[in-house]
């Protein structure tokens, strides 16, 4: 995938993705029709959510070799092990985040999310890739989804706008957002975002129906787009547009990869 479809100077396919860690029965038989199906997509970057981690190796780097493209890991993300029945023999396996990208990944910065509700440190990351026009720089999170705890997931939302906002980052290409943010379009809960980023997908004309939540995202949020992509130009001059807004994750030999959608949209810059 190193050298496939859309990595010229000038556009850019941005993939974010909620691949549902270790759950379900067929977790295993999962990893081939997730890979599959990025194969299928080629994108440039790929932020990936409910990834799954041990000490010796994770699961962005299993997909990274399968797919030939380069990969970075941090964790721990949500969901948090005391929420969610897990198997036992998963004991000891974080829920982490990720990046694969066609190009080389040259920084990767884990930084420590505000939570008072929980007792971890859920982690967002920061990446800089080596993309042919300038650094790329992608902000990767998994934002809090108990509506109990909207306190934290409004103050993380605020932490990726400041991350994506940062002047260190301004140059040639966007900056990126993407992630799992558990809130739909136009929720209160993202106006940290939406004051500062484009949301990709609106600017796109992406389908207003689109679902991506899952069942189990619980009533507040079932049947609404949670995953998302942000931009922002990373120069005045350099304006952006997005000229597709799709989503991807059907079935492949009747295997569903993830209990979430895979958002994909194109940047031309």
């Amino acid at each position: 995938m190193a050298e496939g479809n859309g990595g010229g100077m000038g556009e850019l396919r941005v993939m974010t993705w909620n691949v549902w860690w270790r759950f379900g029965a067929l977790w295993v038989a999962r990893f081939e029709a997730i890979a599959e199906t990025v194969r299928a997509v080629a994108p440039d970057v790929v932020a990936l959510q409910e990834v799954w981690g041990t000490r010796a190796t994770n699961q962005v780097s299993a997909l990274g070799g399968e797919l030939g493209m380069h990969a970075e890991y941090a964790g721990p993300s949500y969901p948090p092990p005391t929420d969610v029945a897990r198997d036992p023999r998963d004991a000891g396996v974080e829920v982490g985040i990720g990046l694969l990208s066609r190009w080389p990944i040259t920084g990767w910065r884990a930084v420590r999310m505000p939570a008072r509700h929980r007792s971890f440190d859920p982690v967002a990351a920061v990446a800089t890739v080596a993309h042919p026009a300038g650094p790329l720089h992608v902000v990767v999170g998994c934002l809090e989804y108990d509506p109990a705890y909207n306190d934290d997931r409004l103050a993380q939302a605020a932490l990726l706008a400041d991350l994506a906002t940062d002047p260190a980052l301004d140059g040639p290409l966007p900056i990126i957002v993407a992630g799992d943010l558990n809130a739909p379009p136009g929720s209160p809960l993202l106006r940290p975002l939406t004051d500062v980023l484009t949301d990709a997908w609106i600017a796109g004309s992406g389908d207003a129906t689109t679902v991506t939540a899952p069942e189990e995202a619980g009533p507040e949020l079932v049947g609404q787009r949670i995953d998302h992509v942000f931009f922002r130009p990373g120069m005045f001059n350099r304006p952006v547009t997005v000229s597709q807004a799709s989503t991807a994750g059907d079935p492949i030999d009747g295997i569903t990869p993830s209990d979430h959608r895979a958002v994909i949209c194109s940047l031309t810059f």
